[in-house]
Parts: structure tokens; C-alpha cells; sequence
């Protein structure tokens, strides 16, 4: 039996055993600090630096530059204004219903924006998680029953005064990381700009989405044109034909003016199934623009010359294009984004300083589980230090930042890409309006030469030959009429779509009357507003009415 004495004494003994612990855990941990300190002063970083920098290692964000010009090249012509441009809804300014409906649905109804606006909450949810990092990583309540029994035969067993017990416990335990380099911080940053660019990323698609809808029904307006000219072509040559074969009749003329009047007749019937051809295409390149299935959308779409435009238009500076155009907008918050992670690649480098502890009851029946004496716990830090890593810090280090220069060369590069798609959509609306002048001369004087060769090769003062050449060239000029003015139109679509407009559709939510909403929209979560993201659908287009 052990002497209260010796008791005493072992239990002193215990005591001063913890208290040395206790400052040798203090003692290394300062060291470690010291020693990070020093690591981190001949590092990459400067104490300096790194105090600057809110307490983080890497470098902090800076815009890279962007190679924007000062003016546009057309910039002296005057039907261009250097004004801030209201793009928010810019294909209004056609004045063409159908094309404001046909953009509405598409905006309602699109699976490729639905699939972007999953995307940004997606990357929502990513920056939740990023933000929970910061914090104690490790948070849990644990408990448990355990009926232990050793065994008799052992020769240790003498000394236990019982050889079958139980035990209850329960409690809670905390582990947490200090953020003391600032890798957490640096994540945080980079999940944040990382749902800026899914963002962005949503606002281009919309872009591309309502330009398509546009270009595609200007284009199908223009077949419709070229349809119809062909139609009347068709219904003039039929006239010649008959009058040919009138003179041969009467012997006037030989049956090669009848053979050569059908021959002119059937080459400009035979444009007709080309067309028809092209318009079905289009009509079905809306119908997947709209999220519904392909269909017949002659019923819907009805009948309607290519939309007008102004002569001039608005367009501001280049350098607005680095604030309008979404698509610029994501490549510099991707860029920010990899900048972040340089930061938490460099934070591999230094130890990592954690606190951890745990508290709780632990007890060997269940009455005395809330007991005082029941009650333990521990505390304290602690570290870890990856030193022996062969590089692969550096290497990883210098891949990241290697990304970030890939990705200021992409910014700069999609910069350079948006100048040339606005200038190149300039000199298209600008010369297209030009040629289209010049042609609707061409036809005007070429509709009047096939009147008058008519009307002398009907009284025999000219032969069939020059009929026919006058016929054929109003075909030819009458399709390139056609195409000069819709080109017009698709180049100040494209201008449109090059300065970044209509991606406020989502914000400024214009209506389109003849639509019916459906009650069913689609849930989000986290506080956004479906009709920011994620619009409801609505029926297929109504038929309209003439």
C-alpha cells in the first residue's frame, strides 16, 4: 500500500512535470515564430511587405494595363458620336416588335443562360466555403459508451482492482488553423473574384445570346426580301415569255427568243428553293435560340421588311468598352483570381500555427456523466512545417505564378480582340450604309430599263438578247439591294454586341406585352432574385396577329 506521503509527493512531482511542459510548448512555439519570421524575412517577402499587405504573403491585385486606343479610327466621320451610349436595350432602337418579342422569350427560355446562372451559384457556394476556411476548421460535438474487460490471465492484472469496466463521455473539440500568412484571406479573395468572373461570364452569354437572336432575324428578313424580289422577277418574266412566244406566233420573231425567255425564267425560279432552304435554317437557329423545340415559325414571326436603322449612332470611347463588355470584365477577375492564389501557393512555404482543444464530461456510469469532477479538457498550440518538400513548394509556386502571367496575356489579348470586333462593326455599318445607297440607285434605274425593254421589244425596236440582260441584272442587283441593306443592320447589330450591350436586360427587365408569364419559376437559393438569374420560362411565341 502506498503512503498518503508518497502520494503527495508523486502527485508534486506531476504538477511541476506539466508546468515543464507547459513552457517548453510556450518556448518552442515562440521559437517557431522567431524562426518564420527570420525564413520569411529572406524569402520572397519583406516583414515589410507582408505587414503592408494586411498580414498576407503573395502580391496584392493591380490592374495589368490594357492596351486600349485613344480614338476610334472612323472617329471624324460624323454620323459616329463620341457620347456615353445607353446600350441597355439597343435593338429597340430597329423598331420592330417581333424582334423585341423574339429577344424577351429568348431571355426567358434559353437553356444556355439557365446554365450559366446554375454556373454563378455554383461558384457562390464555392466562395461560402472559402469564407468557412477562415474560421475553426475542425468543429464537432463527439460521445460514445465503451464496456471494456481485460483479461485475467494477464501478469499485469494483478495490480487492477478490476479488470471489467465502462465508460461514458461526451464533449466537443476544436481544431483551427490561424490564418497568420494569410492563405485563408488569399483564398477568400480568390473565390471572390472567381464569382465576379462566373458573373461576367453570365452577363457574355447574354451578349452572344441577344446579338444571335438579332442577327439571325435580320438575316431571315433578308431572305424574306430576296424572296420576294425573286417572286416579282419571276412574275415579270413570265410576261416576256408570253410575249415571246406571242411574236413567234405571229411570226415575228424565232422560237429561240421563246426557248431563251424560258431559260431566264427557270434560272431565277430555280434561286427560290435556295432561299426557302436558308430560311427554314434560320427559322430553326431561332427556335433553339428561344429553348423550344424546332418548329415552324412562319405563323409567329409573320411578315416584315429587315429593320431600319439610323444613319448615325452613338457609340462613346474605346475605353468604354473595358467597362461595358462583359466578357473583358471575366478576364480581369480571373486575373485577380490568380493573383490571389499566388498568395496561398507562397503560404506553403511558412508553418502552419493551429489551436487546437477539446472539453467534456467523461464518467464510468451514466448518473455521474454531469458530475463536477466528471468535467475534462485540454488546450494549446501548435505547428506544422512542411521543410522537407524536394521543391515542390518552389515548383508549385512558380506554376502559379506562372498561370497569372498566361492569364495578363489572355486579358490583354481579349482587349485587343474587342477593339478589333468594334472597328471591324464600324466600318461594316458605315460602308454597308454607303453601298446600300449605291445599289438602291442601281435598281431604281434598273427597273426602269426593264419597263422600257419591254415595251420596245414588245413593239420589235430591240432584240430578245437585251431583254434578257436587263431581266437577269435587276435579278442580281435586286439580291444585292437586299443584302447591302441588311447588312446595314447586322453591322450595327454586331457593333452592339462588340460594345457589350444588352446584358442590362437582366437588370432593367423590360416586358414584352404579348407574352404570358408562367407561374412556375424556377427557386434560387441564397438571396437572388430569379429574375436576376434565372428567368421563368414562358410559353413559345404567340402568333401574331396582321
Amino acid at each position: 500500500m502506498i503512503s498518503p506521503s508518497i502520494n503527495s509527493r508523486m502527485k508534486m512531482l506531476c504538477e511541476l512535470a506539466i508546468q515543464g511542459t507547459r513552457a517548453v510548448t510556450a518556448k518552442s512555439l515562440l521559437w517557431c515564430l522567431g524562426v518564420a519570421l527570420l525564413f520569411m524575412a529572406t524569402g520572397c517577402r519583406t516583414p515589410g511587405e507582408w505587414k503592408q499587405n494586411g498580414f498576407k504573403v503573395g502580391p496584392n491585385y493591380h490592374r495589368p494595363v490594357e492596351p486600349v486606343a485613344n480614338a476610334w479610327i472612323d472617329a471624324a466621320d460624323p454620323r459616329l458620336v463620341s457620347q456615353s451610349a445607353d446600350l441597355a436595350s439597343w435593338w429597340t432602337n430597329l423598331n420592330d416588335s417581333v424582334l423585341n418579342e423574339l429577344i424577351q422569350n429568348a431571355y426567358h427560355q434559353n437553356l444556355s443562360i439557365r446554365e450559366s446562372a446554375f454556373r454563378v451559384l455554383q461558384s457562390r457556394a464555392e466562395l461560402g466555403i472559402a469564407q468557412g476556411k477562415f474560421y475553426p476548421q475542425q468543429q464537432y460535438l463527439d460521445g460514445g459508451f465503451t464496456q471494456q474487460k481485460f483479461s485475467n490471465a494477464n501478469a499485469n492484472s494483478v495490480f487492477l482492482p478490476n479488470t471489467s469496466f465502462s465508460n461514458w463521455q461526451y464533449g466537443f473539440a476544436l481544431a483551427w488553423e490561424l490564418d497568420f500568412w494569410g492563405k485563408y484571406r488569399r483564398m477568400i479573395e480568390a473565390a471572390d473574384a472567381h464569382l465576379d468572373a462566373s458573373i461576367e461570364d453570365y452577363d457574355a452569354v447574354l451578349v452572344t445570346l441577344i446579338g444571335d437572336v438579332a442577327q439571325n432575324y435580320v438575316q431571315l428578313r433578308i431572305v424574306e426580301q430576296q424572296l420576294e424580289y425573286i417572286s416579282e422577277n419571276v412574275k415579270l418574266q413570265k410576261e416576256t415569255a408570253d410575249i415571246a412566244k406571242a411574236r413567234f406566233d405571229g411570226g415575228q420573231t424565232s422560237e429561240l427568243d421563246v426557248d431563251q425567255a424560258l431559260s431566264v425564267l427557270a434560272q431565277t425560279e430555280s434561286q427560290t428553293p435556295a432561299l426557302e432552304i436558308q430560311r427554314r435554317q434560320l427559322q430553326n437557329t431561332l427556335c433553339i435560340l428561344l429553348g423550344m423545340p424546332v418548329q415552324d415559325l412562319v405563323s409567329c414571326l409573320g411578315h416584315a421588311p429587315i429593320p431600319s436603322t439610323r444613319t448615325d449612332i452613338v457609340l462613346g470611347i474605346p475605353a468604354d468598352l473595358l467597362r461595358r463588355r462583359p466578357d473583358v470584365r471575366r478576364e480581369e477577375r480571373k486575373t485577380a483570381m490568380e493573383s490571389a492564389r499566388i498568395g496561398m501557393a507562397e503560404a506553403d512555404l511558412y508553418p502552419a500555427i493551429s489551436i487546437t482543444g477539446s472539453m467534456g464530461y467523461s464518467a464510468q456510469t451514466f448518473s455521474q456523466m454531469f458530475a463536477r469532477d466528471a468535467f475534462a479538457g485540454s488546450v494549446g498550440p501548435g505547428f506544422r512545417w512542411n521543410v522537407l518538400n524536394y521543391g515542390r513548394i518552389l515548383s508549385n509556386i512558380e506554376r502559379v505564378d506562372a498561370t497569372f502571367e498566361s492569364q495578363v496575356a489572355k486579358y490583354q489579348q481579349t482587349v485587343l480582340q474587342a477593339g478589333l470586333e468594334a472597328e471591324n462593326a464600324i466600318v461594316t455599318f458605315l460602308k454597308s450604309q454607303e453601298q446600300a445607297e449605291k445599289l438602291d440607285e442601281s435598281v431604281k434605274a434598273m427597273e426602269k430599263c426593264a419597263e422600257i425593254a419591254s415595251v420596245q421589244y414588245k413593239g420589235g425596236l430591240v432584240d430578245f438578247n437585251r431583254v434578257s440582260l436587263i431581266e437577269q441584272n435587276l435579278v442580281n442587283q435586286q439580291n444585292l439591294l437586299a443584302q447591302a441593306r441588311g447588312n446595314t443592320t447586322l453591322g450595327l447589330v454586331n457593333l452592339y454586341r462588340a460594345l457589350g450591350g444588352g446584358w442590362d436586360i437582366r437588370l432593367n427587365q423590360p416586358t414584352a406585352t404579348s407574352i404570358n408569364t408562367s407561374p412556375e419559376p424556377i427557386s434560387i437559393p441564397l438571396e437572388i432574385e430569379s429574375s436576376d438569374l434565372v428567368p421563368p420560362p414562358v410559353p413559345p411565341l404567340a402568333a401574331s396577329k396582321e
